[in-house]
């Protein structure tokens, strides 16, 4: 069996369209290979944008495109933490011990309960939901006995288009060829509709599928997903 196939993957994603954005084909492989995916997104809520088409997006609305995305991936579960308006975009207001609790325990697929082999989080950027859940979920997968909890033995943080914009510099050691699986992680982010960018946007199709070519491409495959390695015990 290939190494993806003999994995439990837990990702754990601030937004919705995060989880495609990063790992979509990721997750695809994961799933094709007979691996397990299991999908965590903090908060969906109604939402202003600078987009005359989609000027106001309801949580409702991005909900139903995040249920859509993971029914594409054939993930094995999913959930949303928050939908509500006090804490959609406020996640770094929240008690940080809060978070942790909900990655590590107390979530319905908390590391707890789902017991992953691999964990990923949104890499650390000037998006304050973004840092809030690193933070929580990097505290949430410290290191324990095993005989104790569950031991996450592969941990890592996922590259996403707009951290060219941003404070530290994105700089990948996880590589995952996604070559076989780039239109199914172009067909799970498209149903993320309200989130959609005509190009030059780097929240376009049009960029998602240039920087899976441009990852490829550092590692000399046709297209792939990038990631920052904090943890592999082999």
């Amino acid at each position: 069996m290939s190494f993806w196939g003999e994995q439990r993957v837990l990702v754990v994603m601030p937004h919705a369209d995060d989880e495609t954005f990063g790992c979509g084909g990721t997750m695809a492989r994961v799933k094709a290979e007979g691996g397990e995916v299991f999908v965590v997104v903090a908060a969906v809520g109604d939402l202003r944008h600078y987009d005359p088409e989609y000027p106001t997006v309801t949580g409702d609305q991005r909900d139903r495109e995040f249920r859509d995305a993971m029914e594409t991936l054939g993930v094995d579960d999913f959930e949303v933490l928050f939908n509500d308006l006090q804490r959609h975009m406020r996640l770094d207001t929240l008690p940080r011990l809060d978070l942790v609790r909900l990655i590590e325990s107390e979530g319905r697929l908390s590391i707890d309960r789902v017991r992953p082999t691999v964990l990923i989080l949104p890499a650390v950027s000037y998006n304050q939901d973004h840092e809030a859940l690193f933070k929580a979920g990097f505290a949430a997968c410290r290191p324990h006995l095993p005989s104790v909890k569950p031991f996450v033995r592969v941990v890592l943080a996922a590259d996403a288009p707009q951290l060219a914009w941003n404070h530290t510099p994105f700089h990948p050691n996880f590589y995952v060829d996604i070559t076989g699986y780039l239109d199914r992680k172009l067909r799970a982010h498209a149903c993320h509709r309200s989130q959609l960018r005509p190009p030059p946007h780097h929240a376009s199709l049009e960029h998602i599928e240039r920087l899976a070519r441009v990852r490829g491409a550092e590692v000399a495959v046709e297209a792939a997903e990038a990631f920052y390695c904090y943890r592999y015990v082999a």
